[in-house]
């Protein structure tokens, strides 16, 4: 066998995707809407303010804020390392971003399936109950909100 084959064509794509960073636009309206919340809440961490004012401004709910709170410290302690984000201004996410979004959009369907598929492999199977929970929490304080 020879160790010099090029990569196959399935490979050659799964490459090229993980390379061309995702859209927020790809996402959701409750995941896209959580993945603006995650940045905001790394924003006021860093100068270290309360965050849940200016969420709740944005988001238009204080429970909404709260709930996006709750959920993005879930995962957080959950997340094996930390977590990328991208600048609040910016269209494209990190490959963090763009996992935890389609996590949260896949919760607010319903679609347990789709959820641990996402994140089998990144976050211990017994983490996941408590950020499926997180995010049915969110996208219902989203429902009530809208």
């Amino acid at each position: 066998m020879s160790g010099n084959r090029p990569p196959s064509a399935t490979a050659q794509k799964t490459i090229a995707a993980l390379a061309t960073p995702p859209r927020v636009e790809a996402l959701g309206p409750i995941g896209g809407r959580f993945v603006h919340a995650l940045r905001m809440i790394a924003l006021h961490e860093r100068v270290g303010r309360d965050p849940v004012p200016e969420l709740a401004a944005r988001l238009g709910s204080v429970e909404v804020a709260a709930k996006a709170l709750i959920l993005a410290q879930t995962i957080s302690a959950s997340w094996p390392e930390n977590i990328h984000v991208s600048r609040f201004c910016c269209r494209l996410m990190s490959h963090d971003e763009a996992t935890i979004g389609g996590f949260v959009d896949a919760a607010a369907c319903g679609d347990r399936v789709g959820f641990e598929n996402l994140l089998t492999g990144l976050v211990r199977p017994e983490r996941m109950t408590r950020m499926w929970q997180g995010a049915l929490a969110l996208a219902a304080a989203e429902m009530r909100a809208a």
